[in-house]
């Protein structure tokens, strides 16, 4: 399974999570700031360009970051839209 697939499948649970997600990455008020989802970070680096990673606290508190994902807005984009469009959140006409 690839980083895209698991952030979709842990960040797009229902109607609700996409409607902040979506908000969140069309955003020109924000940019830049991170989406904190149920597992994953989605950092906006600029009005274009994410870091998707999930992010874990070892035993000492410290900060573990084992993979992540970089993505222009657009790719973002359609990925988060089909996927709710598989999953039935969304109808492709209020995209």
């Amino acid at each position: 399974m690839d980083i895209m697939s698991k952030f979709l499948q842990a960040e797009i649970n229902s109607k609700e999570l996409y409607e902040e997600l979506y908000a969140f990455v069309i955003s020109y008020g924000i940019r830049n700031g991170e989406f904190e989802g149920n597992e994953y970070i989605v950092k906006k680096m600029d009005r274009d360009n994410f870091i998707i990673f999930p992010e874990y606290t070892d035993e000492e508190g410290g900060r573990q970051i084992p993979f992540s994902m970089s993505l222009y807005k657009d790719k973002l984009i359609a990925e988060i839209n089909r996927y709710a469009q598989d999953k039935e959140l969304i109808i492709k006409e209020n995209m």
